[in-house]
């Protein structure tokens, strides 16, 4: 993994960190709590989603330059 990757997977992660923070500490019932903390997941899963796949294309793009070039 790249660093811009490792940076940004750092910041997913802390974003994730005070989400969920966030949710747990804030005056809301327990049904409103599960469905925010629902919809912030699946946020941050298509954010990872999003980094593999571009740390795939990163990758695939450098394998078919190397594969071209010999």
């Amino acid at each position: 993994m790249s660093n811009g990757g490792k940076v940004l997977l750092g910041v997913l992660a802390g974003a994730a960190a005070g989400i969920v923070t966030g949710v747990l500490i804030a005056p809301a019932s327990g049904k409103e709590t599960r469905d925010t903390i629902t919809d912030k997941s699946e946020e941050l899963l298509q954010g990872v989603k999003d980094l593999i796949n571009k740390e795939k294309e990163k990758v695939t793009g450098k394998s078919s330059t190397n594969k071209s070039s010999q």
